[in-house]
């Protein structure tokens, strides 16, 4: 499904990652997606670094026809061959992975392409290379990535005005601290254990989900 410029920056409101690490015992991930997405969030992201490649393609294909379900757009991270494979909305890649592969080429014009950025240079650079949205952070402090350093709200508000094209927050965002990103440009908050660790994933997602909607409404 061919997502408009619109609706791809309505989408970025509550951008949920999965994470499997946080599973219960004998929860499916599948499961809890369809959790969170009925209760609203608006954008999904398979980024499970230690699967194999094989289970890795069979879950992202099964997440891929629940979002299709909820008419909500689904991105692999990383791996373009598998987004591609399954005929996933698209693919969300880091800076390294633009250096010396057009992925836009790859993936053609009609795919969703996301692209890490952490400054106004790479978010321009993610720009030129054909990205339909931007994930930008480390914003707050975060237990997914080693090594990431926080973005102050000045820089976060200095990379938000220097493209044209929609910018998510990711990094330690959770409910207590969401409303402190007011006022920074950013579409919507990409989150990663505040929904997969919570308790209850659904609550967690609704509840965040008007969180993001009144920190955007700041705008």
């Amino acid at each position: 499904m061919k997502y408009s410029k619109e609706e791809i920056r309505k989408s970025m409101l509550l951008y949920a990652v999965t994470d499997r690490m946080w599973l219960k015992e004998g929860e499916k991930l599948t499961d809890v997606c369809k959790n969170v997405l009925e209760h609203g969030a608006t954008f999904l992201q398979i980024r499970e670094k230690d699967l194999d490649e094989g289970t890795f393609e069979q879950e992202a294909e099964e997440l891929k026809g629940l979002c299709a379900q909820y008419h909500v757009p689904f991105v692999v991270n990383d791996s373009v061959e598998i987004a591609i494979d399954i005929d996933a909305d698209g693919v969300h890649v880091g800076q390294s992975d633009i250096k010396g592969r057009d992925i836009r080429a790859m993936i053609g014009p009609d795919k969703i392409l996301g692209i890490s950025a952490g400054t106004v240079e790479e978010a321009q650079a993610a720009e030129k290379a054909g990205a339909d949205y931007i994930g930008v952070g480390a914003v707050f402090g975060t237990s997914t990535k080693k090594n990431a350093r926080n973005l102050s709200k000045e820089k976060l508000k200095e990379i938000s005005s220097s493209v044209s094209i929609p910018v998510v927050a990711i990094g330690g965002i959770n409910a207590s601290n969401v409303e402190e990103l007011s006022g920074c440009g950013v579409d919507g908050v990409a989150v990663v254990s505040a929904i997969f660790a919570a308790e209850d994933p659904g609550a967690a997602t609704e509840h965040l989900k008007t969180l993001a909607a009144e920190m955007v409404s700041h705008e």
